[in-house]
């Protein structure tokens, strides 16, 4: 076989799981039915000279003994994947969770994520390209990542957000094993339906209020009833087999919506929804003072006033939330302690801003861009679908290489320059974010802008 007819085979093969835009079309396997109110009741990677690029054998799934639901069969998988060291930090931490923001925009105007006078957005030929933000995604699974979760901005207003989630989607034969979504709920009954048959799995839904009055308040917008109805939705695709994991986010500011504490736990007494109520934290324009935090050893302390046997949850190492049970309940309760007790040792995120910057840390304010040496290959031009089949081309013709453990492993010139990128920005990422003093006086971006 020639040199050349070689090295285009190795490229097909390393990209044979990529998947090509298309327009989403699939009808919906969960029928409408009427909404109801529920209100009511592994060790460090060896140490080489230079950047790794391990790849992954994906191997084929073993036949279930009995059915089972539609997300455990997206999760399933025989064999622990190799992990690349180049999302592996300094501190043996490995990052297989990434959080993309697909927008800027928001319908909404919530206190603590986004001045009144709203944020000076992105120009839009700044912001990342469906297909940019794909091969993101197909280079990010490539190296071990098995959660991607889009964020906001508010991803639904996104003309292209179910096209975009299915093509994410088709990453399940590379390793991608959970795909979720993190939206404040206004318009995601309309588009939940195509979402979940383009393989979403999760759902984490913010809602700071169950009162309508204090919903415009903490939002500055109308919209809880839109909001009520996309939670009553997931609950009625959830009795058809959906199996959407649906958690709601609630950050808890004091003299706004504490005394609502309770009544978000009582959400649980009969759904299967988890409240995770989150500390109040210090972005650029959102008025931050530790006078209206509120900890959540008080809220805790609150909620077992009332429910005194509420019990600690045993969860994964890499949860950020803290989970507790109330017996009997059908739901749990969780606190995001980022403020006053901070999980930084087991942290497996990393983030990519809606222009293409890459974050480490969410309290971090050390970016570096993807976005400037992907359209390097494009003169610097944003990627359109055309664009990125000529650079998929030509990249099949000329691929470099990175040396991995005993072969080299074909690559094309751009991901070598993005995985060095990734791999050193990785590295230097810090133990553990600044306290409380240090993080009120960190310039950052305003939470809109990095996606949560």
């Amino acid at each position: 076989m020639c040199e050349a007819a070689f090295r285009q085979m190795i490229a097909s093969v390393l990209r044979q799981t990529r998947p090509q835009s298309f327009r989403h079309t699939k009808p919906s396997r969960y029928p409408q039915r009427q909404i109801s109110s529920v209100a009511t009741p592994s060790p460090q990677p060896a140490e080489t000279n230079g950047p790794q690029w391990q790849a992954h054998t994906v191997q084929p799934p073993s036949q279930p003994r009995a059915e089972r639901s539609r997300v455990d069969k997206l999760r399933n998988e025989t064999e622990p994947r190799p992990f690349s060291s180049f999302l592996t930090d300094n501190f043996s931490r490995q990052h297989n969770y990434l959080r993309i923001s697909v927008t800027e925009r928001c319908n909404l105007r919530c206190l603590y994520c986004m001045p009144e006078e709203g944020v000076q957005l992105s120009p839009p030929s700044r912001l990342l390209t469906t297909p940019e933000i794909v091969y993101l995604a197909e280079l990010f699974v490539s190296q071990g990542v098995d959660k991607i979760r889009l964020t906001g901005g508010e991803p639904t207003v996104r003309k292209d957000i179910v096209d975009l989630m299915h093509q994410i989607g088709k990453l399940r034969s590379s390793g991608l094993k959970e795909l979720c979504i993190t939206t404040n709920g206004i318009s995601l009954h309309r588009k939940l339906d195509s979402m979940v048959d383009s393989g979403l799995t999760g759902v984490n839904l913010s809602l700071d209020t169950l009162d309508p009055y204090q919903f415009t308040i903490m939002t500055r917008r109308n919209g809880h009833e839109a909001v009520m109805k996309s939670i009553n939705r997931i609950l009625e695709m959830n009795k058809v087999g959906a199996g959407i994991r649906l958690k709601i986010n609630c950050v808890v500011m004091r003299g706004l919506n504490e005394g609502e504490i309770l009544p978000f736990v009582d959400l649980g007494r009969e759904q299967d929804i988890e409240v995770r109520f989150i500390e109040y934290m210090p972005f650029d324009g959102n008025k931050w003072s530790e006078k209206k935090m509120i900890g959540f050893r008080e809220m805790l302390a609150l909620i077992r006033e009332k429910y005194p046997d509420v019990q600690k949850v045993q969860g994964h190492k890499n949860d950020t939330s803290k989970t507790y049970a109330v017996p009997g309940f059908v739901g749990r309760i969780g606190f995001i302690t980022s403020m006053t007790d901070n999980f930084c040792g087991t942290c497996n995120r990393l983030r990519i801003t809606g222009d293409g910057n890459l974050k480490v840390c969410l309290f971090g304010n050390a970016e570096v861009s993807l976005r400037d040496i992907l359209r390097e290959s494009n003169n610097g031009n944003p990627i359109d679908v055309d664009a990125m089949e000529q650079i998929r081309q030509m990249a099949m013709g000329r691929p470099g290489t990175i040396a991995g453990s005993a072969d080299d492993v074909f690559v094309s010139e751009t991901e070598a320059k993005l995985l060095d990128v990734i791999g050193m920005a990785v590295k230097r990422k810090k133990e553990k974010h600044a306290g409380i003093g240090e993080l009120e006086n960190t310039k950052n971006r305003p939470m809109i802008l990095i996606g949560g």
